[in-house]
């Protein structure tokens, strides 16, 4: 039992948007439960049964999220449950019901994004005003009191539309450091783990092909050492920036070491890596210059085996770049392939 719960609090506590619908979806069960049992007994069907939609489908949003990991779906899901469910109830309950609108407004800049959240709360006040207008007397006793109810809810939006927007843009900023390198803008090497973990267990189930090229530049110590370290920053910058636009979109660069990089490439065969490789230190010759001179590296590269774990297929990789640093540098070994560089052409641009 307690192994159990454990699990799910930590999935709560790595999952943000699990745990505010888990949240938000078990204050909305507590609390509008009561509500619906009372107006059922008390005979007022519509209100009623809207609130026992809303329980009901709440569950349902909550429990699918736990089930596929999908929050996006669920989150759309409740926050067009409760904008209906509550301009109904509105409606029905008159100024008793308008009060309810003000936790759904809330309870959308949690659910969706901040853009969403607003469509959503300008909907309920037009739909509200506009049934007030055609029917007078049912939602607002006067002019008045529709006017300061549309302001102060007209405020609390505001409000709440700042604080979802600061908060989204500083979880992603967060989320973005944990997984690039600082200097480079590539992802990290935790980031890396991750991502061939999962295109281990991809091609265990679905037999997509994967490959990856480590790549090392040519006595960059050097570098550092000659010119100092801001010059080899701005090479490993300029790497970097070349590498991304010389590869395809699917394609994932992360910096493995100092000066390792590591390339994922999805979708690839052996052929395909050879080209690869051949391509990037193509491109490194011609476009990118050091302090000192021209830049090369050197590259291992190794295609995922049916059954192998990731680490190994890492490991595969990283000795064939050793060995392709220890035929001389400036060359690329792919699955036990030497394919030497091309003279560097002087003059080329």
């Amino acid at each position: 039992m307690a192994r159990p719960l454990l699990r799910m609090l930590t999935r709560l506590r790595n999952d943000f948007q699990l745990s505010i619908i888990t949240l938000m979806g078990l204050i909305g069960v507590v609390g509008i439960t009561p509500y619906a049992v009372y107006r059922l007994l008390q005979g007022n069907l519509l209100v009623g049964v809207a609130d026992t939609i809303i329980v009901l489908s709440t569950t349902a949003a909550v429990i699918y999220a736990w089930r596929t990991g999908n929050t996006e779906k669920p989150g759309i899901f409740l926050a067009t449950v409760f904008t209906v469910g509550s301009t109904l109830v509105a409606i029905n309950l008159g100024v008793n019901g308008v009060f309810w609108i003000y936790p759904l407004v809330l309870f959308n800049f949690f659910m969706v994004t901040p853009g969403k959240a607003v469509i959503a709360t300008l909907l309920v006040l037009v739909s509200l005003v506009t049934h007030a207008v055609l029917v007078p007397g049912t939602v607002f006793q006067s002019t008045y009191q529709m006017t300061s109810f549309l302001v102060t809810s007209l405020m609390a939006g505001l409000l709440a539309f700042i604080f979802a927007y600061r908060t989204r843009s500083q979880r992603e900023q967060l989320q973005l450091l944990a997984i690039q390198d600082p200097l480079t803008g590539a992802r990290n090497r935790r980031s890396m783990n991750e991502e061939l973990k999962i295109a281990a267990s991809i091609h265990r189930r679905h037999g997509n092909n994967y490959g990856i090229l480590v790549m090392d530049l040519d006595h960059f110590k050097l570098i550092n050492d000659n010119f100092g370290h801001q010059a080899g920053d701005r090479v490993l910058t300029a790497f970097v920036n070349l590498i991304k636009k010389s590869s395809r979109q699917e394609d994932r660069l992360f910096r493995f070491g100092g000066e390792e990089f590591l390339m994922l490439l999805p979708s690839t065969d052996k052929p395909g890596l050879l080209a690869a490789a051949e391509h990037l230190q193509q491109q490194l010759r011609l476009h990118l210059q050091g302090p000192g001179g021209p830049v090369t590296m050197s590259i291992g590269g190794s295609i995922l085996r049916d059954g192998e774990h990731w680490e190994s297929w890492l490991q595969r990789a990283d000795q064939r770049l050793y060995r392709a640093k220890s035929a001389g540098r400036n060359c690329s070994i792919i699955e036990d392939e030497l394919q030497p560089a091309a003279p560097l052409q002087l003059g080329a641009s």
